[in-house]
């Protein structure tokens, strides 16, 4: 009999961001080893969109339902994945049941209501220590990460680090931005206040700047800055195209726990420019995949004497097979029987 593990997570896709693409590729990974892997998300429920995050979308459901989901895929293993409705409900029905099961942290959404409302961070944070604290284990990216938390009084922290494709990016030939002077200047991500591009946009710096992603601040950057190159968003070849075409990488965000689009820009040989916050002193541990300073400017300067073949080489040792093992290393520790059904008032 395969063993049967389920995800519950509140970010799906068609979003395009850190935490969608981290349980893609885990899912991916563990199913190549025999593992059969289901995921709850919002797609099999109406939703709302998410106050002040419209991009996000939460799933409009009865914990009841959410219980008898679990129930009938019978699952050996259950990760929650996120802190939204779906989590809430699955935790709720653990708890209830008495089934083991883990968590990630992936977002710190207290800086990013913060930064929208006037929310101390103090409040969501308790509710975040709450969630994950009967966890069997809870998953951090960083040890940056683990540290704050375990600082603000989490239970426990254990890492989980992050790969990248080398098959969906890789070094290439410059192919795009040809028409804008150089060095060319790249941000990937999110077009929103908690990515902190603003303080990559306003750098007096020569060359040209280029953003690849869409938010709600894309059109009011745009008005802005109208120098800068607002591409959208982009997947596939595209966003390998665009990376493979950069000079230096600026990753401007203070508030990221990880930024796996620094992995990405690494295996395709392009260095990264970054403030030495969490996140970045994670990721760029070594000269050769980039350069971190409190003055943004200066690090985009170091970052672009960097050799292109040693910020591809740095980056090989991030992979989907390694962080798959630390993932599954975790769910051994809290098997159960499988389930059995359950009423809709559960």
């Amino acid at each position: 009999m395969r063993e049967r593990l389920l995800i519950v997570s509140d970010a799906w896709y068609p979003q395009t961001n850190g935490v969608v693409r981290t349980l893609d590729a885990i899912r991916t990974e563990l199913s190549t080893r025999g593992i059969v892997v289901d995921m709850l998300t919002p797609e099999a429920f109406w939703t709302v969109p998410m106050p002040t995050y419209p991009e996000i979308k939460l799933a409009l459901t009865l914990p009841g339902t959410v219980a008898q989901i679990i129930a009938a895929k019978k699952p050996d293993f259950i990760h929650i994945a996120t802190e939204g409705p779906l989590g809430f409900a699955a935790r709720m029905h653990c708890e209830r049941q008495k089934l083991g099961f883990t968590t990630s942290y992936h977002t710190r959404f207290p800086e990013y209501l913060s930064a929208r409302m006037p929310v101390p961070e103090e409040v969501p944070y308790a509710f975040l220590k709450w969630f994950h604290w009967p966890a069997a284990a809870m998953l951090v990216p960083t040890i940056s990460v683990a540290n704050e938390l375990l600082d603000r009084g989490f239970r426990q922290a254990n890492l989980w680090t992050r790969g990248v494709d080398p098959l969906a990016f890789h070094p290439g030939p410059k192919t795009l931005f040809d028409d804008l002077p150089g060095p060319h200047l790249l941000y990937v991500g999110r077009v929103a206040i908690e990515k902190n591009i603003e303080a990559f946009l306003r750098l007096d710096i020569e060359g040209s700047k280029m953003v690849v992603g869409d938010g709600p601040q894309l059109e009011a950057l745009r008005t802005a800055y109208p120098s800068v190159r607002f591409v959208g968003r982009k997947t596939g070849a595209e966003l390998r195209a665009a990376y493979q075409s950069a000079d230096v990488l600026v990753f401007p965000s203070k508030t990221d726990t990880f930024g796996n689009v620094m992995l990405e820009a690494l295996a395709c040989g392009t260095p990264v420019a970054a403030f030495p916050v969490t996140g970045p002193i994670d990721v760029i541990t070594a000269p050769a995949a980039g350069a971190l300073n409190t003055d943004l400017r200066l690090a985009i300067c170091e970052a672009l004497t960097r050799p292109r073949a040693g910020a591809h080489a740095f980056s090989t040792q991030f992979t989907w097979a390694r962080a798959a093992d630390i993932f599954q290393r975790h769910l051994t520790r809290v098997r159960r029987p499988a389930m059995t059904a359950v009423g809709v008032g559960a």
